[in-house]
């Protein structure tokens, strides 16, 4: 089913972007990736569409034909990402933007990709935590490519989004395997179907915080609250 739809989404986006137009065909391709996983989507809240950084919870590799089939966002991936066979060359054609979250000295080179894609106006998603978790809490946020929104050409909102794959997350969560094709391959061979709940919070404006550090900060508890009364107001550290 893969393959299939695969063969059908790749000319028409090809077919779209020899013609100069504007091409939603990976936000269509992505989101039928999540249909044929067994994701039952369901977005609560609204979703900006440009000038948009949102700021999402990591779960598994699936977060990202998720998030990609109801907003449409490129996504923030870690540079060997871009080598991937055939995952990689598909990334690239939505847009990714590689980063090397490992080396410090090219923060700077980062912010300014980072902010050349958002000149795209094409909506950014960044997983802050920089690794997966099981969908019961949040790790602390590396604040450094929030720098992107403190400055930025245009005026842009932050919006955060909250992931909640229910009782399915812990079989769904990507921890502990080598990478993300086995990952892949288990969902892939898990029978059923399961909810997702996409909660979409309400946009931040960056301009009301002194730096990005308070911004982050800011950002992170609103996404704790949120996730603490999804499981019931238990207590997320």
């Amino acid at each position: 089913m893969l393959a299939i739809a695969l063969g059908v989404a790749l000319p028409l986006h090809l077919a779209v972007r020899f013609l100069r137009l504007p091409s939603t065909v990976p936000r269509l391709f992505l989101a039928r990736v999540a249909r044929i996983c067994g994701a039952v989507v369901s977005v609560h809240g609204k979703a900006l569409t440009k000038d948009v950084f949102f700021i999402s919870n990591h779960i598994s590799w699936l977060d990202i034909p998720v998030l990609a089939g109801q907003t449409g966002a490129a996504f923030i991936a870690q540079a060997p990402m871009a080598d991937w066979p055939l995952i990689g060359w598909l990334a690239k054609l939505n847009r990714t933007v590689f980063v090397s979250r490992t080396d410090r000295l090219t923060v700077s080179q980062q912010i300014a990709t980072l902010r050349d894609a958002l000149d795209h106006r094409q909506p950014v998603v960044l997983f802050p935590e920089g690794t997966t978790t099981d969908g019961q809490s949040l790790l602390p946020f590396k604040p450094s490519l929030f720098e992107v929104v403190m400055r930025p050409s245009r005026k842009l909102l932050v919006q955060p989004v909250l992931l909640n794959y229910g009782s399915a997350a812990t079989d769904i969560a990507w921890i502990g395997e080598e990478g993300a094709g086995e990952n892949a391959v288990r969902l892939l061979r898990r029978r059923g179907k399961f909810p997702v709940r996409v909660e979409l919070l309400d946009p931040v404006d960056p301009n009301a915080f002194p730096d990005r550090k308070a911004l982050t900060a800011e950002i992170r508890k609103r996404m704790t609250k949120a996730l603490s009364a999804s499981l019931g107001g238990v207590a997320i550290v």
